[in-house]
């Protein structure tokens, strides 16, 4: 089980309808199925592009965050003021 929330349709949709736009996925429907039409997403050679851009961005400032609560710890670990120290 993990912790992400559920993700709220009234802000997932309107999410997924900009990326179209920006070329970062692209939708079709599928009215093959029982039930109403579904739009389907997949994600554009340029989302693919997007998303590993974001996961360098996304490593560079865990980088900074780990170095930060490092040296948190090194500061306070030893002084009491803190409760919580991992």
């Amino acid at each position: 089980e993990d912790d992400l929330p559920d993700a709220d349709p009234g802000l997932l949709y309107p999410m997924l309808r900009r990326m179209e736009q920006q070329g970062l996925v692209r939708s079709t429907w599928d009215t093959g199925g029982a039930g109403p039409a579904r739009r389907l997403y997949q994600v554009t050679p340029e989302g693919v592009e997007y998303l590993h851009a974001w996961a360098v961005d996304i490593r560079k400032t865990r980088g900074r965050l780990d170095r930060f609560l490092e040296e948190y710890q090194a500061q306070f670990s030893n002084t009491g003021d803190e409760k919580d120290v991992r």
